[in-house]
């Protein structure tokens, strides 16, 4: 099982000043203690609360790759709608290229209306949504084979493909399609995903893992070529403030590979101003890791 440090709230002693520093620190402490990836959210506002603290994801992840060695960086994940595709595949080279082989590209259909309106950006309806999200990932795959020509898509349209330098990964970043749509989602992982995050729970994980395996089964894609991710609430039973006991997350962590997960992410409270990653990393991953 691999662990992912997702970063999402930013209500940190010390303020806007202190920001950087705390930023780096979780992700130092985050490979000391094990954790496999840190992921953070793409969105230009705190959906919590609009008005508390929310960095800008891809900045956050360069930055990240500068304050560690080891973990892999993704965003959970970019709405398709928020960039240019093309200038969203140069930006997840160029992260893989500086962490030297450790970027993921993270991807979605996109959903929050206010937050497009807010921020001006076109916010479409669904199906073009999702055009543009196949046009991307086509767009992702040509530009990492290093295919130069036009590309005339359903929502995008390139008089030529440029991608220079090369990422450091091979044959390419990962990319992680988020969401767990039957129909349209979980048939673009099976087409062009590397890893797929969705799901809550073990049953409703495994039910979508069937529906993959169906998708996989249709375009004649190895199911098991898929890493396949998940996310973990480590709130105490009732849901109350602070992490659960470990023993009992550790015996959510095996349901959950049971059902077939093999990346669980977890957001752990008071990150920054806490000893909660350590604690994670003694009484979690390395108990069930």
């Amino acid at each position: 099982m691999k662990f992912g440090l997702e970063i999402n709230d930013f209500n940190w002693q010390g303020g806007e000043a202190a920001m950087g520093r705390q930023l780096a620190d979780i992700g130092r402490r985050a490979e000391e203690a094990g954790f496999d990836s840190i992921w953070v959210w793409d969105h230009f506002v705190q959906l919590r609360k609009w008005e508390d603290p929310l960095l800008e994801g891809w900045l956050m992840l360069a930055y990240l790759a500068g304050a560690t060695e080891r973990v892999k960086l993704g965003t959970l994940v970019t709405g398709v709608t928020y960039r240019y595709p093309a200038v969203l595949v140069k930006q997840a080279t160029t992260l893989d290229v500086l962490s030297g082989g450790r970027a993921y590209l993270g991807i979605g259909a996109a959903w929050n209306e206010r937050e497009h309106h807010a921020f001006g950006a076109p916010f479409p309806p669904l199906r073009e949504r999702f055009q543009m999200l196949e046009d991307a990932l086509q767009i992702a795959h040509r530009a990492w084979r290093g295919e130069r020509g036009a590309f005339e898509g359903k929502q995008v349209q390139l008089t030529e493909q440029i991608d220079v330098p090369a990422p450091v990964s091979k044959p390419h970043p990962p990319i992680l399609i988020g969401g767990g749509g039957e129909k349209k989602t979980l048939k673009l992982v099976a087409k062009y995903g590397d890893a797929t995050h969705c799901g809550s729970g073990p049953e409703n994980f495994r039910h979508k893992m069937e529906v993959l395996r169906a998708h996989c089964e249709e375009v004649g894609r190895d199911f098991e070529e898929i890493e396949r991710c998940t996310s973990l609430d480590v709130s105490p039973p009732g849901r109350r403030p602070g992490m659960a006991d470990p023993g009992l997350l550790v015996e959510r962590v095996g349901e959950l590979e049971e059902a077939g997960a093999q990346a669980l992410f977890f957001a752990l409270p008071d990150a920054a101003d806490s000893d909660s990653i350590e604690r994670f990393g003694r009484g979690v991953i390395s108990q069930a890791g």
